[in-house]
């Protein structure tokens, strides 16, 4: 007997010896295997007593049929549209077969896993257990090291290869983390200006600006504010209520939290009727958060401070979710280096009420992140869309590159083992369940500059049929066999919309700061989504929810079109911003007036 089953009830033992005294038994399959990401280096063996927590991910042999749904509910055009579904109806969708249920629960306990050592997700589709490495190796048949990043630091406790049971292998869909080597990071610049005083503006233009009827202060071409956003996206005036339903939220991961004080100075400098308001705070998976100025993270102010200040006086939610890197491989404590997001959203599919409108500006190289991974995680977005949720997320700062060297000289390999030059695309923005927000900046508005909006083509998904005909648009004008072999033109396109991205006045740690990235865009877009939100639950129609079929048949036609710009990478220029559809500034930024009255 392990020494495992020692720590254990011995009833439990017992009981799981008895119930399952003839356990299947087969051989041992790889599941999945992967070539070490470039950058990455084996740095050592963890402690065999290091914790992991597993998630196993059963089949959802229904998934088309609520795909279906989502198609239905999101397109304006069908009958069904905003007919949104419940938590209770999408988990039904979701649910796996029984065999694959009963075949899990026999081999956790063949491993003296009993009920008490498992955690199932409401839809019972995701199981969870928190178990020593040694004990991970086993039932993998694997070993895991300790990984270390060379450019950042962090450290992993990863394996590239693990095994099921023959058996199982069509009742497992995959099992994190083990080969899933992506960082989490945020899609901020990595400049921030900072200003000797809350009132030191020497830059700041004077005058007016005008584009399409709509009139701007100077200013905002390198001081962006809430007022400016409004200005620029025909939004003044327009004030949502308090107690209508309507709701916003933030997702917040890596150590970021927003400060209580520094929003209250943002308030009190742009938004003066919002002074002494504040928001919701949710921990999810041990999240804290603390207090003191100098804790404040620069990234969690900026999507705070821009969204909820946008939808004032709209509730907001802030979600800070614990469970990130870097392990200590040093430290005397083991530590659990488990990806956070999707611990984020496990915890938001088991919850009932959720925001209408959610934004999230950290991803990942697509490539970095195993595709039955991403294609699991994209599966589990889909249900939230289909709840009639909105969900943004940053395209990301490096053009078509990696954002590890400089754009011009971005070396953008592959990470199968042919070290291929190819364009890298950002997951979840990749995601076709998900709204992918570029960037642009000034007034009249072009692609960001400073650093590079993020787009391309997904090598993981293909392109969804919402955007066949306007990413077809694009690529048909493309030069003959421009870029040929280095992004894949059959894959779903990003971003699709985009917002102002760079020159943000937040306050941080006490200071009046700028700061920019596609971390200010997605905010952005989703705190005038909240806007429509509301003037829509005013008007007696329910929430958006999923946007990108109603922004590819009618919504673009009253976005603001980009066409000026592109985005560097890889040793090469980028794309073009272009008339229509682009992978720099998808289909355009918004007009809220113009929006509101098509959709009101």
């Amino acid at each position: 007997m392990r020494p495992f089953c020692f720590v254990r009830s011995v009833l439990i033992c017992a009981l799981a010896a008895s119930a399952f005294a003839a356990p299947r038994t087969t051989a041992l399959q790889v599941r999945e295997s992967i070539i070490l990401p470039r950058g990455w280096v084996r740095h050592g063996t963890p402690s065999p007593d290091h914790t992991i927590t597993l998630s196993i991910g059963l089949p959802q042999p229904n998934f088309p049929v609520l795909e279906s749904h989502l198609w239905e509910v999101s397109d304006p055009d069908h009958p069904r549209y905003g007919q949104h579904l419940s938590k209770e109806e999408v988990e039904e969708l979701v649910a796996p077969h029984p065999s694959s249920l009963d075949a899990v629960h026999e081999w956790l306990a063949t491993h003296g896993l009993g009920e008490n050592d498992i955690v199932r997700s409401p839809a019972k589709d995701w199981v969870t257990i928190t178990i020593p490495v040694s004990l991970v190796e086993e039932m993998l048949d694997t070993k895991y090291h300790v990984y270390k990043h060379e450019d950042s630091g962090d450290y992993l406790v990863r394996t590239t290869s693990y095994s099921l049971p023959e058996h199982l292998h069509e009742h497992i869909e995959v099992v994190q983390p083990t080969t899933m080597f992506g960082r989490i990071r945020r899609e901020s610049s990595t400049s921030i200006f900072v200003d000797e005083s809350a009132d030191t503006q020497a830059d700041v233009a004077q005058g007016q600006l005008t584009s399409g009827g709509i009139t701007v202060d100077a200013s905002c071409n390198t001081n962006i504010t809430v007022t400016c956003l409004k200005e620029m996206y025909n939004a003044t005036g327009y004030t949502p209520l308090k107690d209508g339903g309507n709701s916003i939220g933030i997702t917040g991961y890596l150590q970021q939290y927003p400060n209580f004080q520094d929003l209250q100075s943002f308030y009190a400098q742009q938004v003066p009727q919002a002074v002494n308001t504040t928001f919701t705070v949710v921990s999810v998976n041990g999240g804290i958060n603390p207090q003191n100025l100098s804790d404040a993270g620069a990234e969690a102010n900026l999507d705070v401070q821009f969204a909820y200040g946008i939808t004032f006086p709209t509730p907001g939610t802030f979600w800070t979710t614990g469970g990130s890197p870097p392990y200590i491989p040093d430290a005397l404590t083991p530590t659990n280096t488990n990806e956070p997001y999707l611990n984020w959203l496990s915890y938001v599919l088991a919850q009932k009420q959720l925001p209408y409108a959610i934004s999230t500006s950290y991803g990942d190289d697509e490539q970095t992140v195993p595709e039955s991974y991403a294609k699991r995680v994209c599966a589990d977005l889909a249900q939230l869309g289909a709840r009639g949720i909105s969900l943004m997320f940053s395209s990301g700062d490096y053009g078509v590159g990696d954002g590890n060297a400089n754009a011009t000289t971005q070396k953008c390999f592959t990470n199968d083992g042919k070290n291929q030059t190819r364009f890298i695309p950002l997951f979840p923005a990749a995601c076709p369940y998900v709204t992918s927000v570029g960037g642009t900046q000034h007034y009249p508005e072009v692609a960001v500059s400073r650093f590079y909006s993020g787009g391309g083509f997904s090598n993981y998904f293909q392109r969804p049929p919402y955007q066949h005909a306007h990413v077809k648009g694009f690529l048909d004008k493309l030069p003959a066999g421009l870029y040929e072999g280095l992004y894949n033109p059959n894959g779903r396109g990003i971003p699709d919309v985009a917002a102002q991205g760079d020159y943000f006045r937040i306050w941080l740690s006490g200071k009046s700061v700028r700061i920019g990235g596609t971390s200010a865009s997605s905010p952005t877009f989703a705190g005038f989504v909240a806007l429509l939100n509301d003037a829509r639950l005013r008007a007696g129609k329910r929430p958006l929810g999923f946007l990108n079929p109603l922004i590819y048949h009618k919504l673009y036609k009253v976005l603001n079109d980009i066409t000026v710009g592109q985005n560097p990478g890889c040793g090469t220029p980028g794309f073009n911003a272009t008339t229509g559809w682009d992978p720099v500034t998808g289909l355009g930024t918004p007009n809220f007036g113009l929006m509101k009255e098509l959709l009101c």
